[in-house]
C-alpha cells in the first residue's frame, strides 16, 4: 500500500520538522467513516488514534454536522461576557453539571484542552487570593505528563522538549516523579504547603506515552492534597467523556473527586473545538459571594455551535451505550495488542485501563519511522512519549478491526526487523 505525497503547501504543522515534512510528503486526509479513514488517493485506513484522541463516537456522525448546522443558521455565537449566554450553552453546562464527578460544580467553557489548563492554573492561583493566602501560587505537574501548549500548560510539562528553547514561562511550576506520592511531599516539605496552589494530574498520561497510574497512586496524591490544603486538578482533556471506560470521567470512576477537572476532546469527539473546566463548589463559592471579579474568558468559550454540537455528541454516546462499548474496547485492545510484548523489537505493551494502549520501541528511534511503515499495512497511528506508538480509537471500533489493527502492527514491526 501507498500513500499519496503532497509537498509544497503554506501549511505549518504543528509537532512537526518542516524540513522533513516537505521533503518526505505529507499524509492528507480526505474523508473519515466509524473508525477509518481515506486519504486522498482513496485508499482506506484504521484510525488508530481517533483523530488525536478526541473522535469518540467515530467519524461521518451526520447527527452532529446537523446540530451544528441548525445552530449556526439560528444564533452562530455570542458572547458570554457578563451576563449574556446563548441558550444552547447555557443547557449544556446544567448537562454537564449533572454528570461531573463532584455534585454541584460549576462549568467554565474554553476552545479546547491548553485553554482549560491555563483557565484552571489561573483560577488556583485567584483562589487563593481571594481566599487571603496570596503567596500560594506554585502549580506542579508530573515527570512525562502532558498539559497542552499555552504558557501554563509547557510549564507544567513533565516533556522536557516540550519546554526547550522557550526560556522560563512560569518561575512558579515545579515538576515531580509521575508515579511516587513521596515526591510530591518532598516538594511540600521543601517549599511549604503555603506556596503550593495546586497539583495537576492526568489519570493516565496521554501524549507522554500511554503510562497507566501504578496501584493506589492517584488516590494517595488526592489524599496529599487534602491534608497540605492544595488544590487537585484532573486533566481529563485524554480520558474524559467516555475514554477511561465504563464511566463519563476517570475522576468519577476512580473516586477522586478533583477541586477542578479540564476537559476538551471527546467533549465534542473534535467535531468542533470546545473545553470544559469542572470547578467544584469549593473552588466557585468564593466568586460566587459577591463581590469577586474574575477577569478571564476566551471570545468563543461556550461557543453557540459548539455546544450543539456537544449536546448532539452525548446524546450518541447515551443513545448508543457507547461507555459500555469503551470497556469492551479497553479489553480488546489489551487482548489483541499484549502478545506484541514478545516481539524482538518490543520492550513493553502498556494497556489495560481505558481506550488506550501504547507499543514501546525498545529502540526509540524506531518509532517516528514506524508510522509511515504501519500507514503502508492500512493503520494511522502516531509516535508519542518516548519512542511509543499509540492507539486510541474511537469507541465505535469493532473487535474485528481491532484485530486487523493489531495484525497490521506485527507485520509492520516485522518488516522494521528484517
Amino acid at each position: 500500500m501507498t500513500t499519496p505525497q503532497h509537498t509544497s503547501s503554506a501549511f505549518w504543522h504543528g509537532f512537526a520538522d518542516m524540513h522533513t515534512v516537505e521533503s518526505g510528503g505529507r499524509f492528507v486526509v480526505a474523508r473519515g467513516e466509524g473508525a477509518r479513514i481515506w486519504d486522498t488517493a482513496g485508499t482506506e485506513y484504521l484510525d488508530g488514534t481517533a483523530g488525536l484522541w478526541f473522535t469518540n463516537v467515530g467519524h461521518g456522525r451526520t447527527a452532529i454536522a446537523d446540530a451544528v448546522a441548525r445552530q449556526l443558521s439560528t444564533l452562530a455565537h455570542y458572547s458570554t461576557f457578563g451576563d449574556v449566554v446563548p441558550d444552547v450553552t447555557l443547557e449544556l453546562a446544567d448537562r454537564l453539571a449533572a454528570i461531573a464527578p463532584v455534585a454541584d460544580s460549576k462549568i467554565f467553557f474554553t476552545s479546547g484542552g491548553s485553554d482549560s489548563i491555563d483557565t484552571a492554573a489561573k483560577l488556583a492561583r485567584r483562589y487563593w487570593h481571594q481566599m487571603g493566602k496570596p503567596g500560594k501560587t506554585v502549580v506542579v505537574g508530573r515527570q512525562k505528563a502532558y498539559h497542552g501548549m499555552h504558557v501554563a500548560g509547557t510549564a507544567l510539562s513533565g516533556l522536557p522538549l516540550n519546554r526547550e528553547n522557550y526560556g522560563e514561562l512560569m518561575t512558579d511550576a515545579r515538576t515531580v516523579a509521575w508515579d511516587e506520592g513521596k515526591a510530591l511531599l518532598e516538594l511540600i516539605e521543601k517549599e511549604g504547603a503555603d506556596t503550593i496552589a495546586a497539583f495537576f494530574a492526568e489519570p493516565i498520561i496521554g501524549a507522554g506515552g500511554v503510562y497507566l497510574p501504578p496501584e493506589g497512586y492517584l488516590h494517595e496524591v488526592r489524599q496529599i492534597c487534602r491534608d497540605h490544603d492544595i488544590l487537585f486538578v484532573a486533566d481529563e482533556v485524554v480520558t474524559g467523556f467516555g475514554r477511561i471506560g465504563g464511566a463519563w470521567f476517570a475522576s468519577s470512576k476512580l473516586g477522586l473527586e478533583p477541586d477542578m477537572m479540564c476537559t476538551a476532546k471527546g467533549l465534542t469527539s473534535g467535531y468542533v473545538p470546545m473545553g470544559a473546566v469542572f470547578v467544584a463548589p469549593r473552588v466557585a463559592e468564593p466568586f460566587y459571594e459577591g463581590g469577586a471579579w474574575w477577569r478571564h474568558g476566551y471570545t468563543y468559550g461556550g461557543h453557540a455551535g459548539a455546544a450543539a454540537a456537544a449536546m448532539a455528541n452525548l446524546d450518541i454516546i447515551e443513545n448508543e451505550d457507547l461507555l459500555t462499548h469503551a470497556s469492551r474496547l479497553e479489553a480488546t485492545l489489551h487482548r489483541h495488542l499484549s502478545p506484541l510484548a514478545s516481539h524482538d523489537l518490543v520492550s513493553e505493551v502498556r494497556s489495560g485501563m481505558g481506550v488506550v494502549a501504547a507499543v514501546q520501541f525498545a529502540d526509540p528511534s524506531y518509532a517516528m519511522p514506524f508510522v509511515k511503515t504501519l500507514r503502508r499495512e492500512g493503520v494511522s497511528a502516531r509516535a508519542a512519549g518516548n519512542g511509543a506508538i499509540q492507539f486510541s480509537p474511537a469507541f465505535v471500533m469493532t473487535d474485528e478491526q481491532v484485530e486487523q489493527m493489531a495484525a497490521s502492527m506485527a507485520r509492520a514491526l516485522d518488516a522494521t526487523a528484517s
